[in-house]
């Protein structure tokens, strides 16, 4: 899947402004952004549901929405939280939606609910299925036209942490085990960590960053955690030396910015000839959640 320049105004607001993604097959691709950073838009759009106002997307290598159909086919999605007929079972659900498919997708409904673990509750009315478990029903209602592309909007939104879970390894098993593409838009940061391969952060309708969650949490600071058994020894073998920043103690540790890279072999071999055993010495790594925040706070700045 693939988008350029993809922009959406409503009258003299630009609801997303100029996007262009590269979504690689095979992987969970995490679209992050606050609520109302245009995120839904985007996937309307894709799914043919609000035409773009400039710009170009293709979903699974045909354009929409001049083949929206024939792409649309090979796609499952769910946009904001799915619905369904509460008073109705959950294979019901499932039957009223493979009715208008055609008769091999009602012989996957077994297949779907086993798929998403809801095999044991198919016969219980929806209206008492937790949030988690209607999240569930929606992707396996994707699953019946057995889609390559599966895009699913806020999926974990509301979840309580057991909820996230279950769709969590979901989603990974869909990738990794029927190598399918899932693209998820969500504003949870640490469920999209955990969950996606690739991500892309969007602010203010614009994309701001996108990469591997590893380019995307990656320290360019060149800043450095150590762990040792005497900390306060440490900090004081480290004081002033000049080839080291912004030297401060952080959970037990310490964590410092380096001048290069290369010299973390230095301070290594400095502690344990003072006798001191090191048990963690790595690059700092942030999480996604601090370059999130990192990225929109140097926005709000700038703008």
């Amino acid at each position: 899947m693939q988008t350029v320049g993809l922009t959406k105004r409503f009258g003299e607001r630009t609801a997303v402004d100029g996007v262009s993604l590269v979504v690689p097959r095979g992987a969970a691709y995490g679209f992050l952004g606050h609520n109302g950073a245009g995120k839904t838009t985007l996937i309307r759009m894709l799914l043919g549901l609000t035409r773009a106002s400039a710009g170009s997307a293709t979903v699974l290598g045909l354009p929409v929405p001049a083949q929206r159909a024939e792409a649309l086919a090979r796609v499952g999605a769910i946009v904001e939280e799915p619905s369904f007929y509460p008073h109705l079972t959950g294979r019901e659900n499932l039957e009223i939606a493979a009715a208008v498919r055609g008769p091999e997708t009602r012989s996957r409904i077994d297949q779907v609910l086993h798929r998403v673990g809801l095999d044991k509750r198919a016969g219980d009315r929806v209206g008492t299925y937790s949030l988690g478990m209607r999240q569930r029903l929606g992707v396996a209602r994707c699953l019946l036209s057995d889609p390559e592309l599966l895009i699913l909007d806020e999926p974990m939104n509301g979840l309580d942490p057991g909820g996230m879970l279950e769709v969590r390894r979901m989603i990974r098993e869909l990738v990794e085990e029927e190598g399918r593409t899932v693209f998820i838009s969500s504003h949870l940061l640490d469920e999209v960590e955990k969950t996606c391969d690739v991500a892309a952060i969007i602010d203010g309708g614009r994309v701001i960053a996108q990469g591997s969650i590893e380019e995307l949490v990656a320290d360019r600071a060149g800043e450095l955690v150590i762990e040792c058994d005497d900390t306060e020894r440490a900090l004081s073998l480290l004081a002033g030396d000049p080839t080291i920043r912004n030297l401060r103690r952080e959970h037990g540790g310490l964590r410092m910015s380096l001048v290069a890279r290369e010299q973390a072999g230095e301070i290594n071999s400095k502690l344990v000839t003072a006798g001191l055993v090191v048990t963690r010495l790595e690059p700092a790594r942030r999480s996604l959640e601090e370059r999130f925040l990192e990225m929109t706070t140097r926005l709000e700045v700038a703008a």
